[in-house]
C-alpha cells in the first residue's frame, strides 16, 4: 500500500468521517481496500478450522490474516484517528450472511469485552464465559472508549441483510431494552450500504441491527474492535480475541 493512499484514507477518517463518528456514531468509508486485497483474505478466511456459530466465526484476532489485516496502516490510521495514537486491537470476528447462514438480529448495542480475568467491579456485568474467554457488560465510560471497524468482504447491498442503525444514539448511554423500543420508534434509520473493500466506522454503543437476506449474494463482514490501554480501568485488562 503506497504512503499517499493510506495518508487518504487516515485523511477521510481525521476529516469528515470522524466528525460523523462523534456526532452519529459512525461513517462510511467506501474504498479502503482493493478487490485483490480482499480476494486473498476470503482465501486466508475460507481455510480457517475454526467452528463456526450460527452468525460467523468468534476470536479471530489470533489468526495471522486477520492480525494483518487489523493492525494494517489503513485500519489502525481510522482507529487512532478516532481513540488516539495508542489504540489496537483488540477482538475480531467474521460475520457470514448466506443463504445457507442466514439470520437477523434485533436492535440491540454492543456492551459485552473480553477480558483477561474476572474481577467483581461496580458498573461491571453480568459475566459470562464464551468460547473459553471471559465477558462481562462494560459500562457506558469505558464503551465511549472503544470503535469498531467493518471490513467488507463483499458488496453490502439493500437485498442481502446489511447493517441499519440510529444516528446519534450512541450518546445516551447504555439503554434498557424499553429504551431501545423507544429509540427505535422515534429515531430515522439509516442502511448502511458499502462496497466490498469499503469500511465503517461505528461505536458500540451506537443502537443497531440488520434483517435476514433476500439474495443469493453473500455478506461476509470482519468486525474488528480497538481500544487503548486506559480504555479499561485497572485491574481488568482486555484479552486479545
Amino acid at each position: 500500500m503506497k504512503g499517499w493512499e493510506v495518508e487518504r484514507i487516515a485523511g477521510i477518517a481525521a476529516g469528515s468521517g470522524l466528525t460523523s463518528v462523534d456526532q452519529n456514531g459512525f461513517a462510511l468509508i467506501p474504498a479502503a481496500f482493493k478487490a485483490e486485497e480482499i480476494e486473498v483474505l476470503q482465501r486466508s478466511l475460507a481455510a480457517l478450522d475454526h467452528k463456526p456459530s450460527r452468525a460467523g466465526i468468534r476470536h479471530l484476532l489470533g489468526h495471522a490474516a486477520v492480525s494483518q489485516v487489523a493492525n494494517d496502516p489503513r485500519l489502525l490510521g481510522i482507529a487512532q484517528s478516532v481513540l488516539g495514537a495508542d489504540a489496537f486491537p483488540f477482538r475480531a470476528t467474521l460475520f457470514d450472511k448466506s443463504p445457507d447462514t442466514n439470520w437477523l438480529i434485533t436492535w440491540h448495542q454492543d456492551t459485552a469485552l473480553p477480558l483477561r480475568n474476572k474481577h467483581e467491579t461496580p458498573g461491571w456485568g453480568p459475566w459470562s464465559v464464551k468460547e473459553g474467554v471471559t465477558y462481562a457488560h462494560a459500562p457506558a465510560l469505558v464503551l465511549e472508549k472503544v470503535v469498531a471497524l467493518r471490513l467488507h468482504l463483499d458488496d453490502s447491498t439493500s437485498a442481502n441483510g446489511p447493517l441499519r442503525v440510529l444516528p446519534g444514539t450512541h450518546r445516551n448511554g447504555v439503554l434498557t431494552d424499553q429504551q431501545v423500543e423507544v429509540a427505535v420508534a422515534t429515531t430515522d434509520a439509516i442502511t448502511c450500504l458499502v462496497p466490498q473493500g469499503g469500511v465503517i466506522v461505528m461505536r458500540p454503543l451506537i443502537i443497531h441491527a440488520s434483517s435476514k437476506s433476500e439474495s443469493t449474494i453473500p455478506r461476509r463482514v470482519l468486525h474488528i474492535e480497538y481500544a487503548t490501554p486506559a480504555s479499561v480501568p485497572s485491574p481488568l485488562q482486555l484479552t486479545i480475541a
